[in-house]
């Protein structure tokens, strides 16, 4: 069985931290302690994140990052995109020569998981982090 893929979920998980934190600097041992993981995990999230230009980043002992603009400006797909993860499924490359299905397989699921990923990603452009961040600090 393969390995679930978090970047995004964990790229979500910081900037609503960050967007909770309303514009206020949040230092990365503090994000990591949020999400439950390495540190050094966080900081490669973090760092994806402010080449994007979504977060913004001061280093040295009192080192901590923000959000670089409004979360209502901020959508999920941004935050996926900026987290390079990989597409939710893709194809095999175990092709036989003397199949027909396997000859013609690849491109036709491929124009389907296409059609699929391109839903996924406008389902995330509809959606700001701000409305994320609501219905985190309002759940009870």
């Amino acid at each position: 069985m393969s390995q679930p893929n978090v970047q995004f979920a964990v790229a979500s998980h910081v900037m609503a931290a960050l967007g909770a934190h309303k514009g206020e600097p949040v230092r990365s041992a503090e994000l990591a302690s949020s999400v439950n993981a390495e540190p050094s995990f966080v900081r490669r999230v973090v760092s994806k994140l402010a080449k994007a230009g979504l977060v913004t980043t001061h280093r040295g002992k009192n080192g901590a990052c923000a959000l670089a603009r409004p979360a209502a400006e901020i959508t999920l797909l941004d935050i996926y995109r900026a987290s390079e993860a990989p597409e939710a499924c893709c194809v095999h490359d175990y092709a036989a020569t003397d199949c027909v299905v396997s000859q013609n397989f690849k491109g036709c699921l491929n124009k389907v998981l296409q059609e699929a990923q391109e839903g996924f990603e406008q389902a995330l452009a509809k959606q700001s982090l701000s409305g994320l961040v609501n219905a985190l600090v309002n759940t009870k």
